[in-house]
Order: structure tokens, then sequence, then C-alpha cells
């Protein structure tokens, strides 16, 4: 029988530097909260994020303070469509004093990944991720290199001037956990903005977490306790976006070519509890599942030309089966 009550008392220690970490983002990042969430999602259930907005929305900039606020090591990649593989992972150097070949890590030996406009570079070089981002390994040469932990990859996309792009495969898409759109500022939180900017010093956020802390955290997020009842329903959800008709909903039938995978359901049940463990709590309600649903499921389900049609998208299918799905 699992004991909720000790699974709360370690949440309430092991989730203090949340607290910590969302201070030093508010010094630099104003308003977003629902990006900030996301992202602390992210690391916290060992999975990589997709950032979705039109430019100057701060997605670079949360994404750089995040790092900055632990003691880990960062790199940032600008993609380009002239970028190779070999400028991610690293290549072989000949050595000419020891008369042999060495290794030269490239950029993706860091803890933070951010990959800024991925969708900007071509498929080779997308190929070269995917390995990083599922096995959390890369093989230069004929030698396999381990990843340092904990390894996260944040990708910005522009969803806006088209031109030059290389839409993601379908493969790499499913291996973002969560796919955030991020939307325009409040009017308050704008001119909030403009004074921060004009400000002589721009705040910079400090070193408050290291990496063993988060290591704890993921394993204390696992441990979080999932009843049964929750775990049908993550699957029926799942399940809907495959075959929209036994869910009772017939009419999105001809709107979807292909539905969520298990790594979709693997995906929703680990981000409901890192949502819980933010909310410092030891169990998983269903609100915890259908507050990060949309982020989990938007990017995995597939529209055929009748949805694009008549302007059916993935957000609006998401909805329809929250609202028809039986919540336990």
């Amino acid at each position: 029988m699992t004991d909720i009550r000790e699974i709360n008392e370690r949440i309430e220690r092991e989730s203090a530097f949340i607290e910590l970490l969302k201070l030093e983002l508010d010094k630099v990042i104003i308003g977003q909260q629902y990006m900030v969430d996301r992202l602390l999602i992210g690391l916290l259930a060992n999975g990589h994020l997709l950032l979705e907005g039109v430019p100057g929305l701060a997605k670079t900039l949360a994404i750089k303070s995040l790092a900055q606020a632990i003691d880990a090591n960062f790199s940032r990649i600008q993609f380009t469509p002239d970028l190779l593989p070999a400028d991610l992972v690293g290549t072989m150097i000949y050595n000419q004093k020891q008369e042999q070949f060495t290794v030269r890590k490239g950029p993706l030996f860091s803890n933070f990944i951010l990959a800024d406009e991925i969708n900007r570079a071509p498929a080779k070089v997308q190929s070269a991720l995917l390995e990083a981002m599922q096995e959390r390994q890369v093989t230069i040469g004929d030698t396999t290199h381990k990843l340092p932990e904990p390894f996260l990859v944040l990708a910005t996309q522009n969803p806006v001037e088209q031109e030059g792009t290389y839409p993601l495969p379908e493969a790499q898409v499913d291996r973002f956990m969560l796919k955030i759109v991020i939307s325009y500022p409040s009017r308050e939180e704008e001119r909030k903005i403009i004074r921060q900017n004009l400000n002589t010093d721009f705040p910079k956020p400090n070193k408050v977490v290291s990496t063993e802390q988060i290591l704890r955290a993921r394993q204390v997020v696992r441990e979080v306790y999932m009843d049964e009842k929750i775990e049908s329903y993550i699957v029926n959800i799942v399940f809907a976006t495959r075959f929209p008709t036994e869910a009772g909903l017939a009419k999105f039938q001809p709107m979807i070519s292909f539905g969520a995978s298990p790594r979709a359901s693997i995906s929703l049940a680990l981000a409901a509890k890192a949502y819980a463990f933010i909310r410092r709590r030891g169990y998983v309600i269903p609100e915890d599942v259908r507050a990060v649903c949309l982020d989990v499921l938007r990017h995995r389900i597939g529209l055929t030309y009748e949805a694009e049609a008549e302007n059916i998208t993935t957000e609006n299918i998401v909805a329809e089966i929250l609202n028809t799905v039986e919540v336990p």
C-alpha cells in the first residue's frame, strides 16, 4: 500500500527549490507564467520541450534564464540551413603529434541545449538530434558517448515566415514531451517589459539549484502516486485520438489521419506527476492530467485535408476529447 503521507513529506522537502527557481525566473521574465510552469514540468519529467511563438516573446530568454538559474552547462545552437550534423555532435580530429584521431565533442555535450529556430536546419541535422534526444547518447566515428545528466533539449520554432524552413518529421516531433504555444503578454505586462528593458542594468538570475537537486527531484516525481482510475483516464484520452468513433466523437473520424502513440500516454502520465509535484502534492488528480493534456497531445495528432479545409485544429480535437471522456 502506498503511503501518501510519506510521499507528501518527501515532496515538501524536495520541491523547496521550485519556489527559488520561480523567483529567479520572475526577475527576468515578466508574465508568461504558463510557459515557466511548462519549462519546470519538462525539467522535472526529463522530457524535451518545443516552444512555438512569434518572435520577441522571450522564448530564448526564458530557456537561457532557466539554464543560468541552475548550476549546469548550457549551449545555444542557432539552427540555419547550412548547419551540419558535426556542428552539433562533434567530429574526429587528426592529431599529428600523436598520429591518431581524437574526438572533439560538439555543443550537444551540455546539460541544457537551446535549439533556436530548429525548423531552419535540414533533415540530416534533425536526425543527428534524434539519437541524442531519445537514447541520451551520441555516436562519433565508431564510438558511442554518453551525454551528461540532466540532458534537456529546449527547441524554439517560429510559426510565421515559413520560407526556408524544414517542417520537423513526425518521428522527431513525437520525441518532444510538450509543445508549448506562447501568446502575447497583456497590456500591463508589456508596460513592465518596456520599463525593465529601458533600465540601465538588466537583471540576471543567480544560480540557486544544483544538478543533483534536479536529479533527486526527478526520482521523487516518479514516486508521486497515480491511481488506476487516473491511468485508465489517460489511456481513454489517448485512445480517443486513435479511435474517435468509440469515444462518441464520430465527427472527428475523417479529420484524424493518425492518433497519439504510446509515448504520448507515458508523457501524459509523467507530465501529470510533475504538475502535481510543482503543486507540492503526492498524488495525481484528474485536473493535473487535464492541465497538461493539450501540451502533450497537440503535436501528436495528424490532421487530414478535410480537417484543414474545415479549419479544425488539434487544439479543437483535444478540447472536445477532454469534454467527452468521462472524468474519474
